[in-house]
């Protein structure tokens, strides 16, 4: 089964990528549209679209999940139920084509949805506790996105059609509009993990390792960004400045995290939710092309980096600590180069694929009007990224080996290596290429010469900060220990995980036991319990009062009496 949902990607990568190449050449923009139902004014109509944009990513998408899927036939060599997971992965890429060639928001929430349910199935797919409350974190946080989604779609009624693109023009001017586009940011915020909704993106690391790599390279967390490259025309300034602000922090503040983190996965999820950052924040900065730009860079070099990483810990039996690993090069010398590729890609080292999307997104950030804050996070994010790519190469290549438990080491598992052969060759030349391709025209970017060197300088400070704090051996005092409460705040998110888990769960929980409480007690004793005692008392008293004596209407009547004498005197 793996082989044949391989083949039949990979020729659908091939048709794709030429389709965008020739509508790209001559500048094609095809919309197809088919009217499933038309109710008065309004008709809901399924709308296909197709340019180079929708082509080409969706080209990305087909070739980075049938590389996955090939190297999963070796990767779930075992599990008895991998036809399931790999039926599963085929949904989760189908519901990704097509929120990509939908112009249209019903699709697009199909698309979406389909996402998120699939994306819990996979996570929940190792079914244990961790796995279980990881995939409720994924699945509730994601609902957020969902319920945004469908308001949209609600207001989007008035205007007589689902399809936003009729409306692109129409945004900045109505109230009603800018309302919709907000509501689109906060899906796309909460589908791509940015500040205060991204305690899920690590938790999700609980799911296969092929998972994790078709989910942080070109599938779900990029859904949110192709969305907002969809919707850039219609951004006010003041949402734009909100996008650029949460998008910087998070890439801050997911650079400081992974620097402390010591699960091999982790690292490489919240390198992921860094440049998600970068992506939003040249997205509020006006230039979508260039996000659009990295977010395919991006899609290879971290497929290609949770490869390498489930290749390790298929050898390592199951391991992810990176403090029990060391001197992987030696056993592993093929994975170990691949890792390296796809790590200085990430860093933005000189001619791999990431720098000419990552250089272009610093330099165009420095002719920009910004004030300091912005630039002095961005420039300090970049010396993050290679800090923590740095630390976890230093953690696996460098020093003894430190596995407690011997495993058999080796670069053997030839399935793997082929799928991730199949990456190494676009992770090093496609960014040239698509630099060519996508920019009809070249940016013309003057800068002193010291702006000019700031991000070549910034990576180099990194690359010596991130091999001093992670230098240890058994004598050695960690650096991180210096200031422990310190470390415990900034490799937790910032406290994010508990304030997406406990803090929403333990207030309500806490009331509910306290109305159980007295629920058990003095409601059940004055409800339930006592209707059933008092009523046939009631009843018998009543019954005595209707029979219509004499004397029954003396008493009311002195008793009335008796009433409005106190009353009036």
């Amino acid at each position: 089964m793996c082989l044949f949902y391989f083949f039949i990607l990979l020729v659908f990568f091939f048709l794709t990528f030429m389709m965008s190449m020739f509508y790209m050449l001559f500048d094609i923009m095809i919309i197809l549209e088919i009217n499933l139902l038309s109710l008065n004014s309004c008709s809901l109509v399924m709308s296909i679209l197709l340019d180079w944009m929708s082509l080409l990513f969706m080209s990305f998408v087909l070739f980075i999940s049938s590389m996955v899927i090939f190297y999963s036939e070796e990767y779930m060599l075992g599990d008895l139920t991998i036809n399931r997971f790999i039926l599963l992965v085929v949904m989760f890429v189908l519901s990704m084509m097509l929120l990509i060639i939908s112009p249209n928001l019903i699709s697009i929430l199909l698309g979406w949805d389909g996402l998120g349910l699939v994306s819990y199935c996979l996570v929940i797919y190792y079914q244990n506790v961790k796995s279980f409350n990881a995939g409720m974190l994924t699945v509730l946080t994601n609902r957020i996105g969902d319920v945004a989604l469908l308001m949209s779609i609600v207001w989007l009624m008035n205007f007589g059609s689902f399809n936003y693109v009729n409306y692109l023009d129409m945004y900045k001017s109505s109230m009603i509009m800018q309302l919709i586009s907000f509501l689109i940011v906060l899906a796309a915020f909460t589908k791509s993990a940015q500040i205060p909704f991204s305690s899920w993106l690590p938790a999700a690391m609980a799911a296969p390792t092929p998972v994790s790599s078709l989910v942080h390279s070109s599938t779900l967390v990029t859904a949110g960004v192709y969305l907002l490259i969809r919707f850039n025309f219609c951004f006010s300034e003041e949402l734009k400045y909100l996008m650029l602000f949460l998008g910087c922090f998070t890439m801050f503040m997911s650079g400081i995290g992974a620097n402390f983190e010591f699960d091999l996965k982790k690292i490489i999820a919240l390198s992921t939710l860094s440049q998600l950052g970068l992506m939003m924040s040249i997205l509020a900065l006006g230039d979508y092309k260039l996000s659009f730009f990295h977010l395919l860079t991006h899609a290879l070099f971290k497929a290609l980096l949770f490869m390498c990483a489930g290749c390790i810990i298929h050898n390592y039996n199951n391991c992810q600590d990176i403090r029990y690993m060391g001197s992987v090069s030696e056993f592993m010398p093929i994975t170990c180069i691949f890792l390296n590729i796809s790590n200085l890609s990430l860093c933005g080292l000189p001619f791999l694929s990431g720098f000419y999307s990552k250089d272009l997104i610093v330099e165009f950030m420095s002719m920009q009007n910004l004030n300091f804050l912005i630039y002095f996070i961005f420039y300090i994010s970049i010396g993050l990224t290679v800090c923590y790519s740095i630390r976890l190469s230093y953690y696996l290549m460098m020093g003894n080996y430190n596995n407690l438990v011997l495993s058999s080491l080796n670069d053997s598992g030839k399935i793997m290596l082929k799928g991730m052969s199949g990456l190494i060759f676009l992770v090093v030349i496609m960014g040239s290429l698509l630099s060519w391709t996508i920019f009809a025209t070249p940016y013309f970017i003057c800068l002193s010469l010291l702006m000019k060197m700031m991000a070549l300088l910034m990576i180099f400070i990194g690359g010596f900060i991130g091999l001093e704090v992670s230098k240890f051996s058994l004598n050695y005092n960690l650096k991180f220990y210096k200031n422990y409460i310190m470390s415990m705040f900034m490799s937790n998110m910032w406290n994010m995980p508990v304030l997406s888990t406990i803090f929403l769960n333990f207030f309500p929980l806490k009331m509910g036991y306290y109305y159980f409480m007295i629920d058990q007690s003095w409601v059940e004793f004055y409800g339930g319990k006592s209707l059933k005692f008092r009523l046939p008392i009631m009843s018998s008293f009543f019954n005595i009062v209707f029979k219509n004596h004499l004397k029954i209407y003396f008493l009311m009547m002195v008793f009335w009496l008796f009433m409005l004498m106190l009353i009036y005197v």
